[in-house]
């Protein structure tokens, strides 16, 4: 069994040439089809991009159901993620992130859980978006990794942990991830070929956008598109993994997900 995931922070949906486009960013998303998509920096009723609810509309031009999770609400206007599918699902949970307070401006973060079922297999996702400071990082990949998140019972594999993590394979809330998870563009995760940038759009040479893996999951393929259309949609590209299931079931809290060899087929 195969799933397609995409990754994409979207930028409220406005692109590169300042243009506020749900629809092209709807096109950009279609030409992948993939099963599941993590989006980041939406608006819902925001009165900045015309108060549509970015969410919904993207939902209905996909033809999936949709879970948006608001790390941001000002009165009626609220800002966030989602998880899109046309698979069945169940939503887990949603939730905020630790808010580091030593910054003045920081933007709240969350993260969304679902369960997907894939050809009679239950596969754990969870969707989110880090925050900017290398402290707010690390102490939000803290409590993703912990009993509230990914050390829970419900965290079984295969599991997925995805978004925009703000943080580079070189910085301190990468590798603590990475401690715990295979990263999908990694040999451990069976790929081998030279990892995928997705930031900025225009020009990608930061690879920020991550999919982290449990066991019971090996990567396939790695791409990005890089039309003229998804240049300019966003400020990041969208990252696409196809991903086998090879095995499920398995306790897959941090301890049990790393692993420095890939599943067998």
């Amino acid at each position: 069994m195969t799933l397609r995931l995409m990754t994409y922070n979207v930028h409220r949906c406005v692109g590169g040439d300042r243009k506020l486009d749900v629809e092209r960013v709807a096109e950009v998303i279609a030409a992948e089809r993939p099963d599941v998509v993590a989006l980041q920096e939406l608006d819902v009723r925001r009165a900045r991009t015309n108060s549509v609810d970015q969410a919904h509309r993207l939902a209905e031009l996909l033809k999936m159901t949709f879970h948006f999770h608001p790390a941001m609400a000002v009165e009626e206007e609220l800002y966030g993620d989602a998880i899109l599918t046309a698979l069945p699902e169940r939503m887990v949970k949603t939730g905020p992130l630790p808010f580091y307070r030593g910054v003045p401006g920081l933007e709240p973060r969350g993260a969304l859980w679902i369960t997907v079922d894939v050809g009679g297999v239950p596969v754990q996702i969870i969707n989110t978006h880090l925050g900017l400071v290398p402290q707010e990082q690390k102490r939000q990949a803290a409590a993703l990794l912990g009993e509230a998140w990914m050390a829970s019972d419900a965290w079984q594999a295969p599991g997925i942990l995805l978004g925009d993590f703000n943080a580079s394979p070189y910085s301190a809330t990468y590798r603590m991830l990475r401690a715990a998870l295979r990263d999908a563009q990694s040999p451990q995760a069976g790929w081998s070929r030279p990892a995928t940038a997705t930031f900025p759009s225009s020009f990608p040479f930061m690879r920020i956008d991550h999919v982290f893996l449990t066991k019971g999951l090996q990567t396939l393929s790695v791409s990005s598109p890089y039309d003229a259309r998804a240049r300019v949609a966003s400020d990041h590209l969208p990252l696409v993994v196809d991903l086998a299931i090879t095995a499920a079931g398995a306790r897959a809290g941090p301890a049990a997900a790393a692993s420095d060899a890939p599943d067998p087929a």
